[in-house]
């Protein structure tokens, strides 16, 4: 039996408010905990908004996505209340950059950042640092549906109506799914892009069948103990048909993660037939690149490869009005340059901060249309000049006819990969853009 979720489960904060205010459960429903969903929650929460976060997943969980948090955000996390609870538990500063190709294992200097109170980076699984912002999103009011799915959105800003499947325990362990209908004044789209976004009503935005390319990116990820990885070094990988990376994180655990186009992927299983994709993958990686087949040799792996796909890199950024769209639901990076949590932490602090500066109430639809517009120049201004850097990376990882010569280049010039990263910018404030211009008015 559906039921509607009382208004009075939700605690109110401030003198945020709506027309018809007691009729809706949430200002603000947040789809995914992620570090987007999650950060925006967050700040919402702190703004004095009531917020619902609705997340599919049991926690703590691993997952296939970054682990690195670039020495801007890290400053963000102090922002978000987690800085301190982060830096206990993460791996070492990072303040070695590296490229492993072939037989060539080229190493330079990080470059620090040059803004804030942090100058490296560091690693730290999914598993705890999605926890820690859950946890903090719950200390700070944030109410929590887990795990639960959005299947549908209908109605319009100020009046959604939002479908959950909410899965409540039971005697066997499976668990019992129960229909709950949510009613918000806005709707925070944060959930993972390889994952079915829920339907909204009216909108040409539903999930679409997408045809099979060979050029399609599927994304692996596994977790080692016993490498001998220096703890200080993040390596990119390059090797045909994909591209990664390796590094140490809490623990002195080292997560090796890369992108593999689908044909490459069926040549890996052609020469290991009898094995799964990621191991396949694994044999690939080590008979491709020299540094981490040495990296694992003593090294035992931890549970099994994860793996995650079709990615498709791109900027997904149009949605209904009143729904608005951060992290990887609203454009995704080639995670070749670490850009997958900076976008997430920060797409989150922009939104956040333009949505903020007037009460729930005040937001009309011409209001929400010139939110969206403003939040779109933003988003544009900080984070496409990445993609493009991004995206240009990879391919030259990607192809060999490409990654010989940098290879080459690189072995005679190791300081062009401390120059590749600040190019990316890791040594600058990272809600600076990458050139001037105005924040969200």
């Amino acid at each position: 039996m559906r039921r509607r979720l009382s208004p009075t489960v939700l605690p109110r904060h401030g003198a945020a408010s709506v027309p018809s205010a007691a009729a809706l459960d949430t200002d603000a429903l947040v789809i995914g905990a992620g570090p987007a969903g999650a950060s925006a929650a967050i700040r919402l929460a702190q703004a004095g908004w009531r917020v619902l976060l609705v997340e599919q997943h049991e926690y703590p969980r691993q997952k296939v996505c970054g682990e690195c948090v670039a020495a801007g955000n890290v400053a963000l996390l102090d922002e978000l209340g987690i800085g301190t609870e982060f830096r206990k538990q993460a791996g070492a500063e990072l303040k070695e950059v590296g490229w492993v190709s072939g037989r060539a294992t080229l190493t330079a200097e990080f470059p620090p950042c040059n803004t804030g109170p942090y100058r490296f980076g560091r690693a730290l699984g999914r598993d705890v640092f999605d926890s820690l912002l859950l946890e903090r999103a719950r200390s700070v009011g944030v109410c929590i549906l887990q795990p639960a799915k959005v299947r549908a959105v209908r109605g319009s800003l100020g009046q959604f109506e939002c479908h959950v499947e909410k899965r409540t325990p039971a005697g066997d362990g499976a668990g019992n799914l129960e229909p709950v209908v949510i009613s918000a004044a806005i709707i925070i789209d944060a959930h993972g892009s390889w994952e079915a976004p829920p339907s909204f009503a009216d909108s040409d935005l539903a999930r679409r069948r997408v045809s099979q390319r060979a050029q399609d990116l599927f994304a692996f990820k596994a977790r080692f103990h016993g490498a001998t990885l220096s703890p200080q070094l993040l390596a990119v990988l390059a090797f045909a048909g994909g591209y990664g990376g390796i590094v140490v994180a809490e623990g002195g655990q080292t997560t090796l993660a890369c992108c593999i186009r689908r044909d490459a992927l069926q040549s890996s299983r052609a020469l290991s037939p009898r094995v799964t994709a990621g191991v396949a993958v694994e044999a690939t990686l080590k008979r491709s690149c020299l540094g981490v087949r040495e990296a694992l040799r003593h090294a035992r792996r931890e549970g099994s490869w994860l793996s995650v796909g079709p990615i498709r890199p791109g900027i997904r950024l149009n949605a209904p009005l009143g729904v608005f769209r951060v992290g990887n639901s609203g454009g995704e990076s080639h995670p070749l340059i670490g850009e997958g949590i900076s976008m997430a932490l920060q797409s989150a602090r922009l939104l956040a901060g333009g949505l903020t500066r007037q009460p729930v109430a005040a937001i009309d639809e011409r209001g929400a249309l010139l939110l969206q517009r403003r939040y779109s120049r933003a988003w544009h201004r900080h984070f496409a000049p990445r993609l493009r850097l991004a995206s240009l990376y990879a391919h030259m990882a990607m192809e060999p006819m490409l990654a010989a010569p940098v290879r080459v280049l690189l072995g005679r010039r190791p300081l062009l990969l401390t120059q590749a990263a600040r190019f990316a910018g890791k040594a600058r404030d990272p809600m600076t853009p990458l050139s001037p211009s105005r924040e969200l008015p």
